[in-house]
């Protein structure tokens, strides 16, 4: 299941981070700096994921849950607190590289075990560590994790867990359905984008 549903995810979300770059929607240097941390981790955390009983492997995905719940209400207050950001002068420095690449190792550990957090943990992070817009935070957490789940989507492919007809049915579905979230993401007041993103 975790490594279907990797591959699937690096598959659908390339089109939606081709979609969102052409938005404008992308920026691309953060997201290479996450990836120069979340790619390597990403496989130290496939070959963990590959010793893993089922018994462990549940446990971990409630940890994962735990997480991911209490960080969408801290967002939610943090968001209420600071109000809108902007991402027209967001030029990295030295720290901000760091921080990225810290974010990108940290999280890709996290989706090479588990499969969860490519689309949750990085855009969380990042709305809390960069002052970006909604729309941007979703096009660079889109296009990172497109980039860092072919990594670790290959890890699995070489390791044999991934069910290539069930990846099939899924893209039938997550295609579509991404490009027209896509294009949502530019109409959606900011505001509205990020209590949706709190929720989720």
């Amino acid at each position: 299941a975790i490594g279907t549903d990797i591959v699937h995810g690096a598959i659908f979300k390339s089109f939606g981070a081709v979609h969102h770059r052409r938005l404008g929607n992308v920026h691309a240097s953060l997201a290479l700096w996450m990836l120069i941390g979340s790619g390597p981790m990403s496989l130290v955390g496939v070959q963990i994921a590959s010793s893993f009983s089922d018994g462990t492997q549940s446990a971990m995905g409630r940890v994962v849950g735990g997480a991911l719940i209490f960080g969408g209400i801290g967002f939610a207050i943090k968001m209420f607190i600071r109000g809108k950001q902007s991402d027209a002068a967001l030029l990295l420095g030295r720290n901000d590289k760091l921080l990225a690449i810290l974010i990108g190792a940290t999280c890709g550990f996290i989706v090479g075990l588990t499969s969860v957090g490519s689309g949750t943990f990085f855009g969380l992070v990042m709305m809390i560590a960069f002052p970006l817009t909604a729309a941007k935070i979703v096009g660079t957490d889109l296009f990172q994790a497109a980039l860092l789940l072919w990594v670790a989507g290959f890890g699995h492919f070489v390791t044999g867990s991934v069910d290539l007809g069930a990846t099939g049915w899924l893209l039938i579905g997550s295609i579509p359905g991404v490009l027209i979230g896509s294009q949502l993401t530019v109409k959606l007041p900011d505001r509205a984008l990020r209590v949706t993103l709190a929720l989720v």
